[in-house]
């Protein structure tokens, strides 16, 4: 079984570079798609944000033009799941989307990033509240995808020129120490690093253009952890561009939903 994700900056100019053409192509059971910036009403009502043999499911954000997420799944869920139900209510902005089928939840995920009204105390926030929801879950008899822009990047390996970028949001200290958190403590896995080890495999460019600058690996899919040894294959996508990430691509041994 085969999930994409990715980061579009933009649905409207994601589509004009041929994503969902691209989509189209790939075979996938999964879709996952954030940072959108447009509403529900724009992407529905428009065929070429469809994908023919797709239920497709959306959630766009308060502000106009910024965050929202997307799945397409070729199997109807069972529910959907819109947001985490934070206290806080910052989960709602078009940040996560969950669709349960009968024995996995797949999630997508978009983190705040620094900018725009959202200060590092902001990120931290939802992190904490993130890592509650996490570990609350892990409980469950389910077994979790949780497809997104993380807004992180967990190890050296995984940044250019990791050096020079200590101070900065998305690789300070207490964001690394969250991951690892997440991937040791709470027993949850980086599926992509259990199928590709390569120290050179990035997803975001902040120049806005892929191979241009210092690369990030910051776009994630986040696995239960009895889910490891279903991962069978893991690759970034960089031969063509539909925004400044690329798609990631993993490919799953599951009979069944």
């Amino acid at each position: 079984m085969r999930i994409i994700n990715i980061s579009v900056d933009g649905i409207h100019q994601a589509a004009h570079r041929g994503l969902f053409e691209w989509l189209s192509s790939q075979d996938a059971e999964i879709i996952c798609i954030q940072d959108l910036r447009a509403k529900q009403h724009e992407i529905e009502d428009n065929p070429a944000f469809q994908l023919d043999g797709y239920f497709s499911y959306y959630l766009d954000s308060q502000k106009p033009h910024r965050n929202g997420v997307a799945i397409y799944t070729r199997q109807a869920p069972k529910a959907i799941m819109y947001g985490f139900g934070f206290a806080s209510g910052e989960d709602t902005d078009g940040r996560y989307l969950q669709a349960d089928f009968e024995r996995l939840s797949v999630g997508s995920l978009l983190l705040p990033a620094i900018g725009d009204g959202t200060n590092q105390e902001d990120k931290m926030r939802f992190l904490t509240n993130l890592q509650s929801h996490l570990n609350k879950i892990s409980n469950k008899r389910r077994r979790y995808i949780i497809c997104g822009n993380w807004q992180l990047a967990h190890t050296d390996s995984d940044l250019e020129n990791a050096d020079n970028y200590a101070a900065q949001s998305g690789f300070l200290t207490q964001e690394r120490q969250w991951l690892q958190q997440l991937f040791t403590d709470i027993g949850y896995l980086d599926a992509f690093r259990l199928a590709n080890r390569d120290t050179d495999e990035y997803s975001w460019w902040p120049s806005g253009q892929i191979g241009n600058g210092d690369g990030w690996r910051t776009d994630f899919q986040v696995i239960s952890k009895d889910l490891g040894k279903q991962v069978e294959y893991a690759v970034i996508y960089k031969a063509r561009e539909f925004s400044s990430h690329a798609p990631v691509i993993v490919d799953y041994d599951l009979d069944r939903l």
